[in-house]
């Protein structure tokens, strides 16, 4: 009798359906997204669908009743393949985002189970060390020797911006206190005029303002000029300011260069001040023996920035900070609560990065690293850069002039007439949704950028963006003469 006078609080039975309701949907989806992969390389890599219609149909969805799950699921997974710019096709040769590895996939599947909590190692233990373990492995492979340490961030911009933190940390001890008043005089840093602007976000941020980001010009090859470093630097200092940080980009987004590692790091020394790599794209040439030259110097660094969701290829989401200083971490983010089942700057991440709850995203390198090795990831990165010297080979045949060297798999050219508009021949190509490519700058010049980004690019994939790469400049050049008579 007493039993019954219990309320039974029932299980919403939508949102936590039942186990066999679970693996009906499961199977569901895995079937619906490996029909999509598996169509993938058939599909136009623009959207396929009208803003404005898409919009209606979201509108409808009010939430007022539900949708059916299955319906809901299909709805999601159309909506996706026709509304993106499709970054997992093997002929989008555009930014640094990925078409992820499986491993990738498959841990972020793990991820969202489990849903583990990794502000402590008390409460997530195991999911804590499997981080910290390729965080150190990761470090190791870069140079930085065995004290160094690491841990994942939401992607690169919070990486550097740790680095600026920890940088200004370091120089002035009393920042952790008193911010910028603990500085005598006005702190400020250096960077390529070529690097990622995420810095300047940073340098506001972070309270020292804007103008305290000196952007350093190039060389003439798409390099930050050591030469200049050191001017801007002795100038600086003439001038009462704290030079505290040198940041160095291994693969810049234009053009994937990289500015002089060493040069930078004796400068850096020279001055007192700390040295960041933002090796965020260019970082994975740490897998391979053959092709890791490119980014010697890196080993010098103070702290490193590398993103797995780029070259690494895994899901979004899962950059890295590296430091061989591991007490400047701790001093930096050191915090006292109690609240915290633990606290331990060694093992806690809460207390060594700027994040506090996070999910569990170092486990896509992990998985991709622990099923490849480092030779996997060395075959990944060599066959990139050899496609894209490949793509450059046959451009340059054409007549079209590569104005950079395309050793991190980046190739920045422009059509033979000089006078030909960039903009109309990448706007053509991305109309045809045969291939996806990019405009940038690189040295004042604006350029076609062709990235080789996604590990299942063909060599078919290549030539045929060199194909429509030449309709599209045949075409821009039948058009130009008649607009140019219009324009007269």
């Amino acid at each position: 009798m007493q039993e019954s006078l219990q309320p039974a609080f029932p299980v919403n039975s939508t949102l936590f359906p039942a186990a066999f309701e679970r693996r009906r949907w499961d199977e569901q989806l895995t079937e619906m997204l490996a029909a999509t992969e598996h169509s993938m390389s058939e599909c136009s890599v623009m959207p396929s669908i009208s803003d404005e219609s898409f919009r209606r149909a979201l509108d409808a969805l009010d939430f007022e009743m539900p949708m059916p799950f299955g319906k809901l699921l299909e709805w999601t997974v159309e909506g996706l393949k026709h509304g993106l710019v499709h970054m997992t096709h093997p002929r989008y040769f555009g930014l640094f985002n990925p078409a992820p590895t499986f491993a990738a996939q498959c841990a972020d599947r793990i991820a969202a189970s489990f849903n583990p909590q990794l502000a402590s190692a008390t409460t997530s233990p195991a999911a804590v060390q499997i981080e910290a373990h390729v965080a150190r492995a990761v470090a190791r492979r870069a140079g930085l020797g065995n004290a160094a340490v690491g841990h994942f961030t939401s992607g690169g911009s919070e990486a550097n911006g740790t680095a600026l933190i920890c940088a200004l940390t370091h120089k002035e001890p009393e920042f952790a206190r008193f911010g910028c008043r603990a500085f005598a005089e006005r702190p400020v840093f250096y960077i390529s005029q070529d690097s990622h602007l995420a810095w300047i976000k940073l340098a506001h941020q972070a309270g020292i303002g804007r103008d305290a980001a000196r952007m350093i010009p190039t060389d003439g090859s798409g390099r930050m000029s050591a030469r200049a470093l050191e001017t801007a630097i002795h100038d600086d200092k003439a001038n009462g300011c704290v030079p505290f940080m040198v940041v160095a980009t291994a693969g810049t987004t234009n053009a994937g260069m990289v500015d002089p590692l060493r040069a930078c790091s004796e400068i850096a020394e020279a001055h007192g001040a700390w040295y960041h790599v933002d090796a965020a794209w260019g970082g994975a040439l740490i897998a391979s023996p053959d092709l890791r030259g490119a980014i010697a110097g890196i080993e010098l660094a103070d702290s490193v920035t590398i993103d797995a969701h780029k070259w690494f290829a895994t899901t979004m989401g899962c950059g890295m900070f590296l430091t061989r200083r591991p007490e400047v971490l701790a001093a930096t983010f050191n915090v006292m609560t109690n609240f915290m089942p633990s606290y331990s700057a060694d093992v806690d991440p809460y207390l060594n990065s700027a994040q506090w709850s996070r999910r569990f995203s170092g486990l896509r390198l992990f998985l991709s690293l622990a099923a490849g090795g480092w030779a996997g990831y060395a075959e990944h990165v060599e066959r990139s850069v050899g496609l894209a010297k490949l793509f450059a080979d046959h451009i340059t045949r054409l007549g079209w002039r590569v104005l950079n060297e395309p050793a991190l798999a980046v190739v920045c050219a422009i059509p033979p007439d000089d006078a030909m508009p960039v903009r109309e021949i990448v706007a053509s190509v991305t109309a045809s949704g045969r291939a996806w490519i990019a405009v940038a700058k690189f040295e004042g010049a604006e350029v076609v950028r062709v990235c080789v980004t996604n590990g299942r690019t063909s060599v078919a994939d290549v030539l045929e963006l060199v194909a429509v790469l030449e309709e599209a400049r045949r075409d821009t050049n039948q058009v130009l003469p008649a607009r140019e008579r219009q324009t007269c």
